[in-house]
């Protein structure tokens, strides 16, 4: 099992932390002596995750805040209630997401629900808190991608699949989005010199509940389908699962803009993989896709925003 390095010392953000892969990560982050905030949509999810991970760790340092991704004021009250103090923050880790809902479902706010919740939610709030994590000196944004975003591909003429929708291509759009978020923001870090490094992770084929959760979205009760029969393709538990993202996350050796997952692609330990081609559509492919997410959810533009700039944001929340 990967072994998390010392994190004593840095507060860390982990969204979707009550469950699968971002509660297993919660949990090691805070055994390697980080304090972490458990960013969750059911509060009351959250703290029962939370009580069962202080059993697990007994001196965990947890703090249980709520946020709906697929709700841009909730992202915005949960940016402005921690950019509200002094406390700082060193990672932020873009790990909650819903998968194939059976049927096109909206946010508050109009997206199509795969790419609201999974990609525009994340984008707003790392872009929001991009100021206090450049202000520790050592920033990290690591982002949770999926293999099925080597299958995929950005829809700018119908991005919220109002025309025709397929559950399984709406999500891989928005996963492919997340993997362009972080490898646009580890191309913009670099070129400003900024104290940030963005990776991306994948987790392979781990058993969680997000296949089910998903499925079940505007369904009634009873015909909820039961959880998920996995198929003969190889398969690991959230243990396994959940070391890329942590690699990514809290690694010293994770580099700027790597993507990891397991070795074998659906399972095994950690390794760098190879960036799909369908991330690599022209040099503004990514580029693009952050201008229009940023029209979207009313993100400060980030070729406007130089460190000094963004230094003297902290706490604005806008």
């Amino acid at each position: 099992m990967y072994q998390v390095p010392d994190q004593t010392g840095r507060r860390i953000v982990v969204t979707g932390a009550n469950s699968g892969t971002g509660k297993e990560a919660t949990k090691r982050l805070a055994a390697a002596g980080a304090t972490l905030v458990m960013a969750v949509r059911s509060l009351e999810k959250g703290n029962a995750a939370r009580a069962e991970i202080e059993k697990a760790v007994p001196d965990a340092r947890l703090e249980v805040r709520h946020i709906d991704l697929a709700d841009l004021s909730s992202v915005r009250s949960f940016a402005d209630e921690l950019l509200g103090t002094d406390l700082p923050l060193h990672t932020l880790v873009n790990n909650a997401g819903v998968m194939r809902p059976p049927k096109r479902i909206e946010t508050v706010d109009g997206f199509e629900l795969q790419f609201g919740s999974n990609f525009l939610g994340p984008f707003l709030l790392t872009n929001l808190l991009l100021p206090r994590l450049l202000e520790s000196g050592s920033g990290r944004v690591a982002t949770m991608s999926s293999g099925v975003a080597n299958m995929a591909s950005i829809r700018f003429a119908d991005l919220q699949w109002r025309t025709s929708y397929r559950g399984f291509l709406a999500y891989g759009q928005s996963k492919l989005a997340d993997m362009l978020m972080g490898l646009h923001l580890a191309q913009v870090a670099e070129e400003n010199g900024w104290p940030l490094v963005s990776t991306i992770a994948h987790p392979g084929y781990t058993r969680t509940n997000l296949q089910t959760a998903g499925a079940n979205l505007a369904r009634r009760a009873e015909d909820a389908k039961p959880a998920i029969q996995w198929t003969i393709l190889p398969s690991q538990g959230v243990e396994q699962g959940a070391e890329p993202l942590l690699f990514a996350a809290a690694d010293p050796n994770a580099e700027q803009g790597a993507y990891y997952g397991p070795r074998n692609g659906l399972t095994g330990p950690t390794k760098r993989a190879a960036i799909p081609r369908s991330a690599r559509r022209g040099p503004n492919y990514a580029e693009t896709l952050w201008a229009v997410a940023e029209g979207l959810t009313g993100a400060p533009r980030l070729a406007d925003r130089g460190q000094p700039a963004l230094r003297g944001t902290l706490g604005s929340g806008v």
